[in-house]
């Protein structure tokens, strides 16, 4: 009998929830939910039967509980990955459609590279796409490769964060529900890899010339500016800084601690990247509030060889700890969303 046709009830004996340091308890929910597969299975067929049945209770309990970690599972290369992830039946978001800085690499037509930026680059925490207008529900990462040193991807529950929020910094919260955000950035001619937030204004839009990247940015509703050695300065509309992702459950859904502490290159000043969506400054001490207790609350993720992670990108934030040696985590998007604000 091959692997690919065990039985699925015996499919499910090799599989569990379980408990590891760190992890977090918030009410009913833990942070990340982990299963783990405590069998060597040699092949990614062996699990997607498993997968395809519990496909809605794993999208749900992604949400609820803000991210799901496979561990132990038969993933041993990228294109198994891809096979696992498949199986979740979600439509894919390609990553050159969507609006993000980074420069990335794809190794399937779904999977590609989680960050180009290099390794002594922190990126900080935010909502993937969150800074526009078009972002994804899911995010899905995947380690074939962990650093030698460091590396981790630490996640943070944005509802927990926004509750925090509220009760420290309430005007703080106040302004940023009834405002919104804005963001600035400056795109260059060529993709630089050596930023975080390096990718050219050609790839982030999807053009060629700058009157197709004016007619986007048009589109869009950016405001826009052309520097020189072909850089192009955008400013978004504003956005939303909280969302509303259940009946009275809120999350801090932004790019506002990113953007603050780590747009910063060549090009760009983190200091002008990240103000209120009616153009006034955001109160300082309070995003350095949001900063401390983000991290505060944070789950490192300490990647292991074949780990997967499911993130409900609405629900909760990631980042990426600087690292020494190889490292090879890969990321998917999927189901693109819109959004939109009007400052009151």
């Amino acid at each position: 009998m091959s692997i690919a046709a065990l039985p699925l009830d015996e499919v499910e004996s090799m599989i569990s929830s379980v408990r590891i340091d760190g992890q977090k308890e918030y009410g009913e929910t833990v942070f990340p939910y982990i299963y783990a597969c405590d069998a060597k299975l040699p092949g990614v067929d062996a699990v997607v039967p498993w997968v395809d049945k519990h496909r809605e209770r794993l999208l749900e309990q992604a949400a609820a509980h803000g991210a799901i970690l496979f561990r132990g599972f038969p993933l041993a290369s990228v294109e198994a990955y891809d096979t696992f992830i498949s199986a979740l039946e979600l439509p894919n978001f390609p990553y050159e459609k969507s609006l993000s800085n980074a420069v990335r690499i794809n190794a399937t037509e779904r999977v590609f590279s989680a960050n180009e930026a290099p390794s002594e680059v922190d990126i900080f925490f935010h909502h993937e796409m969150a800074q526009t207008p078009l972002y994804p529900r899911w995010i899905m990462f995947y380690c074939s490769q962990p650093a030698v040193k460091g590396g981790a991807s630490p996640l943070c529950r944005s509802d927990i964060l926004y509750e925090m929020l509220k009760e420290k910094c309430p005007q703080f919260i106040a302004d940023c529900e009834r405002k919104g955000l804005q963001y600035t950035n400056v795109m260059p001619g060529l993709d630089d890899a050596a930023s975080g937030i390096g990718r050219s204004w050609q790839s982030t839009l999807g053009v060629n010339t700058r009157e197709a990247a004016e007619a986007r940015l048009r589109e869009l509703n950016y405001s826009w500016e052309w520097l020189d050695d072909d850089c192009l300065k955008a400013v978004t509309p504003a956005l939303p800084a909280v969302m509303e992702v259940s009946a009275g459950r809120k999350t801090f859904f932004n790019q506002l601690i990113a953007a603050f502490s780590g747009w910063k290159d060549s090009r760009n000043d983190p200091a002008e990247a990240v103000r209120h969506g009616d153009g006034s400054a955001l109160d300082v001490e309070s995003v350095q509030q949001s900063i401390q207790l983000a991290e505060e609350i944070a789950f490192d993720c300490e990647w292991q060889t074949g780990d997967a992670v499911i993130v409900d990108n609405t629900v909760a934030m990631h980042a990426r700890r600087p690292f020494e040696g190889t490292r090879k985590v890969f990321a998917s998007l999927a189901s693109m969303q819109g959004q939109s604000f009007e400052v009151s």
